[in-house]
């Protein structure tokens, strides 16, 4: 997929919880959340600007998610109560959360297309691809875009009213 793929398969994956964060009063969290899914929607392709790497390689894996996951984790405790207003250990699981479903929806994503992804390297060589639409495919680009984009709103008109 491409960026505006990747950024409205992050904000399907997310508006649920973003709207539990609403719902339990936690609004500040939600956006951060928010905020951090989009921020971190095509970081895997980070691969192309790395030239030892291969393309939906290291970067396109549950490993990566969990490192990233754990960076994000480690920098919400150090930085705790000071941005969000919670403790710096919900903090920290938050982050830890965050930085996993952002990379989880970047590889869903990319599984629908013929190139796919290996999300058990390097423990496995498996490799998945549903085979569905072509990456560059503008229609469902735009089509994940417009359902994530579609979702929020839904979870934001939601807790508006309850």
């Amino acid at each position: 997929m491409h960026k505006t793929g990747h950024i409205g398969a992050a904000l399907l994956m997310y508006s649920p919880i973003g709207l539990l964060l609403l719902l339990f009063g936690f609004d500040e969290l939600a956006v951060f959340g928010g905020v951090g899914m989009i921020a971190l929607a095509t970081l895997p392709d980070c691969d192309h600007q790395l030239p030892i790497i291969a393309h939906r390689g290291p970067t396109h894996s549950i490993v990566f998610a969990l490192l990233l996951g754990a960076l994000l984790g480690v920098t919400g405790f150090v930085f705790g109560e000071a941005v969000a207003g919670v403790s710096a250990t919900i903090l920290a699981t938050f982050a830890f959360g965050i930085g996993v479903l952002a990379v989880l929806s970047h590889l869903l994503a990319d599984c629908i297309t013929p190139m796919g992804v290996r999300p058990l390297w390097p423990l496995s060589r498996w490799h998945y691809s549903a085979n569905i639409v072509r990456a560059k495919n503008p229609i469902a680009n735009y089509l994940f875009l417009a359902l994530g984009i579609a979702s929020v709103t839904a979870a934001l008109a939601f807790a508006a009213v309850v």
